[in-house]
């Protein structure tokens, strides 16, 4: 019997630059993923969706690429929608690893940003729990250039769904705001948990 997901609420109203529509309409796209999930893993449950498998067209190979990326479609919108708020300065265990591994806040910002602009859904800041450093990863779909054992810390979707009513094709004003409304507190609390 699996566990069903349910769609986690977040408080939009310190995110500053970024219309409420906006936000709201992706809210709604992160609904359907939750929705989508929970449907796969239900099926999943089936012993018949097991039957005649093959890794060209099999029914088990639609439903495991459609379960990887529907929940992954959630579990990286949580993040992105939980790291934007208040506490927008960098600061504590974060801000000293950035500082050693690029040199800089803003060197890491200018790379950061680049893989923003130069991938089609995601950039993530992880920590990597075999080499304990942190490294930015872009990734092109929801389940497509995740690094497995890398704890997330940062998290901003470029997908043109996250910035299309507020910024247009404007990505890189869209990622200028979404720097400006990052929690660095929910930053800091997930390294120390990864840490732990």
């Amino acid at each position: 019997m699996y566990k069903e997901v349910t769609a986690k609420k977040f408080d939009f109203a310190s995110i500053k630059g970024i219309s409420t529509s906006q936000l709201k309409q992706h809210y709604k796209l992160y609904e359907g993923y939750v929705g989508k999930t929970n449907r796969m893993f239900e099926k999943l449950e089936d012993i018949n969706n097991y039957k005649n498998p093959n890794n060209t067209y099999s029914s088990i190979r639609s439903m495991q690429l459609g379960q990887s990326y529907a929940l992954n479609g959630v579990k990286l919108h949580e993040f992105y929608f939980d790291n934007m708020g208040d506490n927008n300065i960098p600061y504590g265990n974060i801000l000293n690893l950035i500082n050693r591994k690029y040199g800089g806040f803003d060197v890491f910002m200018e790379k950061f940003k680049s893989v923003g602009m130069a991938v089609r859904g995601w950039v993530v800041l992880a920590l990597d729990s075999i080499d304990e450093e942190i490294h930015i990863f872009g990734c092109d779909s929801h389940d497509v250039g995740s690094i497995w054992y890398s704890y997330p810390l940062l998290v901003m979707d470029v997908y043109e769904h996250a910035y299309m009513i507020d910024f247009g094709i404007n990505r890189r004003r869209y990622i200028d705001v979404f720097f400006q409304n990052i929690d660095w507190k929910k930053v800091n609390k997930r390294l120390d948990k990864a840490l732990r």
